[in-house]
């Protein structure tokens, strides 16, 4: 009589379930952790990349931004935190912040949005282009029309722009190498997403942090407050995050 071969028995089954159950619960766990925001050098290449900046450039925290003009997300921080940050860090003298474009290749007008900002830009009026683009996203952006000119020459105008000027410089895409400027240092830190944030205390021996993703403006305060005391500031130098909220 030819003996079968036995099966695994109830006790590897046990065995094979017990290390599965270890294997999840390390995964969760590698998963849950906390991660220490990496850091990076809070100045880039002036001569390559400049952004535009917001406020006091010897301010004494510097905040660095990298967004998309298509990217949801990047409006939902300009509509509902950015007025606060303005309010409470660069009004108040206490941060500077500075706005580099980063078009993603998902988005099929933000290189076009770009070029309308820097036109503005070279008017002065580079803060309220932005403001309003980014509030105009579902107006302009990649899956509501092909051309979006018409729109930027309205909110060109609507910022008190020179519009034949405006024209001018936007057919001619006169700013493309800046805007490829801002994205080869958006990719230089090795930035993966947007927006991301990088802040740093001015003249600080640390680095400056990363933080991915938008924020409320209870989470932004709470990052500036660390890294200011982190790099010495103490309890004196941190600002109060009570009464936050969307101001509009």
């Amino acid at each position: 009589m030819v003996r079968q071969p036995r099966g695994p028995t109830r006790g590897f089954w046990v065995a094979l379930a017990a290390i599965a159950v270890v294997g999840l619960g390390l995964l969760a766990y590698i998963a849950a952790k906390p991660k220490r925001p990496r850091e990076v050098d809070l100045v880039g290449d002036p001569a390559q990349a400049r952004g535009y900046l917001l406020g006091d450039s010897t301010a004494p925290v510097q905040i660095i931004e990298f967004a998309d003009f298509e990217c949801p997300a990047c409006g939902q921080f300009v509509t509902l935190t950015e007025p606060d940050v303005r309010k409470r860090l660069v009004e108040t003298g206490e941060a500077s912040f500075r706005f580099y474009d980063f078009p993603l290749p998902m988005h099929r007008n933000t290189w076009a949005a770009s070029n309308a900002a820097a036109c503005a830009d070279e008017q002065g009026r580079f803060w309220e282009m932005h403001d309003r683009i980014f509030n105009t996203q579902d107006q302009w952006n990649g899956e509501t029309t092909g051309r979006p000119k018409g729109v930027f020459v309205r909110l060109a105008r609507e910022v008190g722009l020179d519009q034949s000027r405006f024209e001018q410089c936007y057919d001619a895409d006169r700013y493309r190498s800046r805007i490829a400027a801002n994205r080869a240092e958006a990719e230089r830190r090795q930035i993966g997403s947007t927006p991301t944030f990088i802040i740093g205390v001015r003249g600080a021996a640390g680095g400056a942090r990363v933080f991915p993703g938008a924020m409320g403006i209870d989470e932004f305060m709470r990052k500036v407050n660390e890294i200011r005391a982190g790099a010495g500031g103490g309890a004196g130098a941190t600002t109060s995050t009570r009464g936050a909220g969307p101001t509009r």
